[in-house]
C-alpha cells in the first residue's frame, strides 16, 4: 500500500510539473496565434526603407501576463524585446492583466464569475500573495518589466517621464535599438477600491491605466459589463481620474461603457485615450464604442489607437488593419489616430511585432501618404506623450 500511495505521490507530482512547464506556454500560443504567413507578408524596398526611419509607437501589449522572459526571443504569440527592436518599435505600453471572468465575452461579464487570471498565476508559479490580491498581481508583473530593464538597460528602458522619453528618442536617433516601456494596467481593479493604491501603482512604475477591463469595477461600468449602458463613472472612480490628473498619469477608455466615457469626458482637463479599438462605422462590433463617442475622445485631444484583430477590424490581414486605420482617420482626423494592437492579449494578429513593415505596406497600398504614416505609426503618440506625461 505504501509503494501504491508513493507511485500515486510521485504521478501527481510529475503531472504537476507538467502542468507547470507546458501548461502556460500551451495556453499562449492557443490565445495568441500569428494568422498569416510564418515571414510575413511581402513588403517593398520602399515600405521597409520607410518603415526603418519611423518613430513607432504601440499603445497596448498584455505580455507580462505570460510570465515569459522579455529579453529572450520567444517563438510563440506576439512580442518580446528582441522582436520589437527587429520591428523597429520606439515605444510599447505593456498593459497588466489582473482579472478575466470565466466565459469572458463582448456583451455581458460578472464581476462576481470565476476568474480566468487566478488559475493561470498559480500554474506559473508566481509569487503567493499575486495569488489573492489584484493589487499584487499588477505589482508582480510590473516588477518583472522593471528587473528586465535593469538586467539589460541597452535593450529595454521604463519610461516614466517625458523627459525618461526625450533621452530615449535621442539615443535612439544616435543609433541606439533600445525599447521605450510605459506600464499601464487592464482595468483599475487593482486599486482595490483603495485611493492610496494608485500612490502605490505610481511608485511601480505605472503611467496608464484603463479604467475598466470586460466587468465593472470599484471606478464604473464596463462596456460588457452587467451594469447597464445607464452607469458610468462611480465616485471612486472620480476621485482616480482627479489623482491620475494630478500626477499625469494617462486615462485610457478601452473597455469603457458609453456613459463612462461620456462622464470622463465632461470632467474638466481631462484627455484620455482609447488605446485599442477599432471603428464601429466600419467594422460594427460590440468591441467598438459608438463612432460619435470616438469622435468626442479625439474632439477632448486625445488618440485613437487601432487594433489588429479580427473582432475589431472584421478582416485577418495587414490590408484589414489599414482599412480601420482609414476610418479612423476619417472619423477624427489624421493628428489622432496611432496604434494599438493588444499583441499579446488572447488575440490572433495577421504578423507578429517583428514582421510589423507588413502593415507599413498596406498603409502605402491603402494611399496614405508618407507623412499620415509617420503620424499614425508612432508621430501622435509620441507628441501626446510629451504633452501629458
Amino acid at each position: 500500500m505504501r509503494r501504491i500511495l508513493l507511485s500515486a505521490f510521485a504521478l501527481a507530482l510529475v503531472a504537476g510539473g507538467l502542468v507547470v512547464w507546458f501548461g502556460p506556454a500551451w495556453i499562449e500560443r492557443r490565445l495568441n496565434p500569428v494568422t498569416g504567413p510564418a515571414g510575413g507578408w511581402p513588403v517593398s524596398a520602399r515600405a521597409q526603407a520607410l518603415h526603418d526611419r519611423l518613430v513607432i509607437g504601440d499603445w497596448h501589449a498584455d505580455s507580462l501576463l505570460w510570465n515569459r522572459d522579455l529579453l529572450k526571443r520567444s517563438d510563440r504569440a506576439h512580442v518580446d524585446i528582441p522582436r520589437l527592436a527587429e520591428g523597429n518599435v520606439a515605444v510599447q505600453v505593456f498593459t497588466t492583466v489582473t482579472k478575466s471572468p470565466r466565459g469572458q465575452n463582448y456583451a455581458h461579464n460578472s464581476a462576481e464569475a470565476p476568474d480566468n487570471i487566478t488559475p493561470l498565476f498559480i500554474g506559473q508559479l508566481r509569487p503567493l500573495p499575486s495569488w489573492f490580491s489584484l493589487k499584487e498581481r499588477a505589482l508582480v508583473q510590473a516588477a518583472a518589466l522593471n528587473r528586465a530593464a535593469e538586467a539589460a538597460p541597452q535593450a529595454l528602458q521604463v519610461i516614466r517621464s517625458a523627459e525618461d522619453l526625450d533621452a530615449l528618442l535621442a539615443a535612439r536617433r544616435a543609433g541606439a535599438r533600445t525599447v521605450g516601456a510605459i506600464l499601464g494596467a487592464e482595468g483599475g481593479q487593482p486599486l482595490e477600491g483603495d485611493i492610496a493604491n494608485l500612490r502605490v501603482l505610481y511608485g511601480a512604475g505605472f503611467r496608464l491605466i484603463g479604467l475598466t477591463h470586460f466587468f465593472d469595477n470599484e471606478l464604473g461600468s464596463s462596456l460588457h459589463g452587467a451594469g447597464g449602458t445607464g452607469t458610468g463613472l462611480s465616485a471612486f472612480g472620480r476621485e482616480v481620474v482627479r489623482e491620475m490628473q494630478a500626477r499625469h498619469m494617462i486615462i485610457d477608455l478601452a473597455h469603457a461603457s458609453p456613459q463612462l466615457v461620456r462622464d470622463v469626458l465632461a470632467m474638466p482637463g481631462t484627455r484620455p485615450i482609447l488605446s485599442h479599438t477599432g471603428i464601429h462605422g466600419q467594422c460594427p462590433s460590440p468591441r467598438n464604442l459608438p463612432d460619435d463617442l470616438v469622435k468626442a475622445i479625439a474632439d477632448k485631444g486625445g488618440v485613437i489607437g487601432i487594433g489588429y484583430w479580427a473582432d475589431v477590424v472584421c478582416g485577418r490581414t495587414p490590408a484589414d488593419i489599414a482599412a480601420a486605420i482609414k476610418a479612423a482617420i476619417a472619423l477624427v482626423g489624421e493628428d489622432h489616430v496611432s496604434l494599438g494592437s493588444d499583441f499579446d492579449g488572447s488575440v490572433d494578429a495577421p504578423f507578429d511585432v517583428a514582421h510589423l513593415a507588413g502593415l507599413t505596406q498596406a498603409l502605402i497600398d491603402a494611399g496614405l501618404s508618407d507623412a499620415q504614416i509617420e503620424k499614425v505609426m508612432g508621430g501622435n503618440m509620441i507628441r501626446y506623450l510629451r504633452a501629458n506625461l
